[in-house]
């Protein structure tokens, strides 16, 4: 058995180890939700916080771990008659990302049922995680209908599971954490809601700090077993407390004073339903019950506030989470009702955990963090624009007009890539459309297709009775038809002929609004701008569309119209992207007017590079840009050479009077 990193020595993540403490204290607080960059210790600090967790006692034999002294009547290996069990360390149980639906919550043993006539169950990872960790590392890779089952079943304390002729309800208690890095895509807004607290982290930037980190880091991996036991006095007396507050937890009195302070900071910060208040009163409480006391002060309420309601208060992908935290001390001053709080600062206060510095260990700092450095716009060549009266270079980056639902695009055919929502994809989940052989495991039994294999060979296998003998060879897979994600690769015209303000503010939000609709659909997404002499990678295909809407808005616009430049450019990132992941489709979008200009030719040589993006059966659509009285027409001939779609600004609105139509055209179009 591998020696874990002590928690007690991990540097500099306070917020991260008392959010992990708080709901070891009071799992009913919903999990937490870990988001940062990669390399900042949030697997290790979750992975040290099952050897700190105390021993649970068990039922002999029981699979869904059953406490001796008070069993679940419900238990599917009981009934349990309470008395006696063994004790055993609290699990720590991973979450796949690729893991299936029947691997979480279990389902019924196909093989045994069929050949023996049992109907046997077989438990699921959410069974094994009762009354310790459930662990997903990267849960915004998971599919969203996994999220949903492993959240729901942390709300309730259960898990229910209703298929092939199985019902069964089995309890399931258990700390949820989930880690995730933002810059591979957000999780859902109704996803996050659902994690109790969440905590931002990052590398620290203080050189004192980063010194301790490396030290403590190359001294476990010298030797794991003597470096923890220098840590052991502080692992015991940290589980000690967590026992502590445990115990004393039920005896935390929640007040009205406090009461009000959460209602009234809920509102203040305008978070969708109740769940905020509510995981707002289980944390403070649990923040009292670790800091030793029976009553919640103002400061439980702040710090309560500080975990469970910056990714609440998200109203799309593009806003960045965060509290005011003027704004949240106004509001808890305004609704005080007159308490005396004692300082934060002084006994019994803060509620933080120990961070297990040694005598020679500098103290963590505050803030740690640091400040991201700004973005800066990239300096460009001050050609010529294209079209303009001023004739200038480079301009201001425009900000970009309010985002609206676009009309569905989508890859035609049917692919085999990632789950999501844009095009029609054979997929694990989904309606079924016919039946295969196994291909290893079963995993979606096709009863019909099954009984059809094994009908013409019950004489030669002797069947006796009105039973049906079936066996292995006749089992047959459900093929499943569903939605996947594609990447979607935006080619931006940032050229002067676009530079126009009401224009570029026009262009930017409909490519927000894309952006919005790719992430709704789990897309991942790349940006390709072009003008001047070239064309650049604002942005290499990532799940992250927030950072593709900031890159938006600093984009600068004017010189001349290198059309070839960037369709080869998309062509480039598409062949590389293909190599790394065969089986996710593109969706090219080009947004421009259609105009090319600089070098010889420019039309001809941006229809030949066109014309590779058909040879490669790549599917695009071009937004067409162009605008006034007089048009070239030039986006429809562009779109022609891709094989493609064209579509106006205006169009592009799902609502919009001629995108509806030209629907019912191509509708009728096709039924013809």
């Amino acid at each position: 058995m591998s020696t874990h990193f002590p928690f007690t020595a991990v540097v500099g993540q306070q917020d991260l180890q008392l959010a992990l403490l708080l709901n070891s204290v009071a799992p009913n607080i919903g999990g937490v939700l870990v988001r940062g960059e990669k390399g900042t210790a949030k697997s290790t600090a979750v992975r040290a916080l099952s050897a700190l967790l105390p021993e649970v006692d068990v039922v002999s034999g029981c699979r869904f771990s059953c406490a001796p002294e008070s069993p679940d009547p419900a238990c599917p290996d009981g009934p349990h008659e309470p008395g006696t069990g063994v004790s055993r360390d609290a699990r720590m149980v991973e979450l796949p990302v690729g893991a299936s639906e029947d691997r979480l919550v279990g389902a019924l043993d196909i093989e045994r049922a069929l050949a023996e006539g049992v109907k046997a169950f077989e438990p699921g990872l959410l069974a094994d995680a009762h009354r310790g960790i459930l662990y997903v590392d990267e849960v915004n890779l998971l599919h969203d209908h996994l999220v949903d089952l492993l959240l729901d079943a942390a709300a309730m304390g259960a898990s229910y599971v209703e298929r092939e002729g199985v019902s069964v309800r089995h309890a399931a208690r258990f700390l949820l954490v989930g880690t995730m890095n933002p810059e591979e895509g957000e999780l859902r807004p109704q996803l996050l809601d659902r994690f109790g607290l969440t905590v931002e982290v990052a590398a620290s930037r203080e050189t004192d700090q980063r010194v301790e980190v490396v030290r403590r880091r190359l001294a476990y991996d010298d030797d794991p077993a003597g470096f923890a036991a220098g840590w052991a006095g502080e692992e015991d007396a940290l589980r000690a407390r967590i026992v502590a507050a445990r115990a004393l937890l039920p005896e935390v009195r929640l007040g009205d004073s406090a009461l009000r302070q959460i209602a009234a900071t809920c509102a203040a910060f305008e978070v969708d339903g109740m769940r905020a208040d509510i995981v707002m009163a289980r944390t403070a409480t649990a923040l009292a019950a670790w800091a030793g006391r029976t009553d919640v002060l103002a400061e439980d309420v702040r710090q309560a506030a500080l975990l469970a309601l910056p990714h609440r208060r998200r109203r799309n992908p593009f806003d960045a989470p965060g509290l005011d935290e003027d704004k949240l001390d106004d509001t808890l001053e305004q609704n005080s009702g007159g308490d005396d709080d004692p300082d934060p600062d002084g006994p019994g206060g803060g509620g933080r955990p120990p961070q297990g510095n040694g005598p020679d260990t500098p103290p963590a700092p505050e803030g740690e963090a640091g400040d991201a450095p700004a973005p800066s716009v990239p300096e460009q060549g001050q050609e010529q624009g294209q079209g303009q009266p001023s004739g200038g270079g480079d301009r201001q980056p425009v900000g970009a007009t309010e985002p609206f639902r676009t009309k569905m695009l989508s890859v035609p055919g049917l692919g085999e890539g990632a789950a999501g929502r844009r095009s029609r994809a054979r997929t694990e989940h989904g309606r079924t459309t016919g039946a295969r052989r196994p291909q290893g495991a079963l995993t979606k039994l096709h009863l019909a297709a099954t009984v059809q294999a094994a009908a013409p060979h019950q004489r030669s296998r002797g069947r006796s009775g009105r039973g049906l003998v079936v066996r292995r060879d006749d089992l047959r897979q459900a093929t499943r038809e569903g939605r996947e994600g594609n990447l979607v690769l935006f080619v931006v015209d940032a050229s002067g002929s676009m530079a126009a303000r009401q224009r570029m503010a026009a262009v930017k939000g409909a490519v927000l609004s894309l952006l919005l609709d790719a992430y709704q659909r789990r897309d991942k997404v790349g940006l390709i701008t072009f003008r001047g002499r070239d064309a650049e990678v604002a942005l290499p295909p990532t799940s992250s569309v927030d950072a593709a809407a900031a890159r938006l808005e600093l984009l600068p616009t004017g010189g001349r119209t290198p059309l070839a430049a960037g369709l080869l450019k998309a062509h480039e990132v598409l062949r590389v992207e293909r190599l790394r992941d065969p089986s996710r489709r593109p969706l090219l979008v080009v947004v421009t007017d259609g105009r090319a200009t600089g070098g010889p030719d420019p039309v001809a040589l941006a229809s030949r590079a066109a014309r590779l993006h058909e040879a490669q059966g790549v599917a695009s659509v071009v937004v067409d840009c162009e605008s006034g009285p007089v048009r070239l027409g030039l986006a429809g001939s562009l779109a022609h050479d891709l094989g493609g779609g064209a579509v106006t600004l205006e169009e592009l609105r799902a609502d919009s009077i001629a995108g509806l139509v030209k629907d019912v055209q191509e509708t009728n179009r096709r039924a013809a």
